[in-house]
């Protein structure tokens, strides 16, 4: 990760300041995704030629890592490190920020229980995320 000298907030928006790279984020740390399809898979039906571009520069910039145990493209697994890791504050704070102005009709049975968990104490929901994603992670690092 290369740091030019700017205001840390701009700095922080030209890593992870574009939609794509924090649901890709979103889907790792808080849904145990690893896999490309399992990106493409998601709600928000990311094109594929977005995601490979959003993956090679999470990649680049250290926020993610490629497990590959049998070297081919279909097994190839993405992971965050500890860097990614560090986004999952701001995955919530921006879920916290928007969470009031989301229609509860509009949210799934799993939304709505993720709504109480974090509204009931945002603290607690990071602290348990975080460690079922260590031990998620850790599990494709072991296989």
């Amino acid at each position: 990760m290369v740091i030019k000298r700017s205001c840390a907030i701009a700095q922080s928006i030209s890593f992870l300041g574009d939609k794509w790279s924090l649901l890709v984020l979103r889907d790792i740390i808080l849904h145990n995704k690893s896999k490309f399809k399992d990106f493409r898979e998601s709600r928000e039906k990311i094109a594929t030629n977005i995601l490979s571009d959003r993956l090679k520069k999470l990649t680049e910039n250290g926020f993610i890592e490629i497990l590959d145990p049998l070297g081919t493209k279909k097994s190839r697994q993405y992971i965050a490190t500890d860097a990614g890791i560090c986004a999952l504050p701001i995955i919530i704070e921006l879920y916290l920020f928007s969470i009031n102005y989301i229609d509860e009709s509009l949210l799934d049975v799993e939304q709505k229980k993720v709504k109480r968990e974090i509204l009931s104490d945002s603290k607690l929901f990071e602290k348990i995320k975080l460690a079922e994603y260590l031990a998620f992670r850790q599990g494709l690092k072991n296989s």
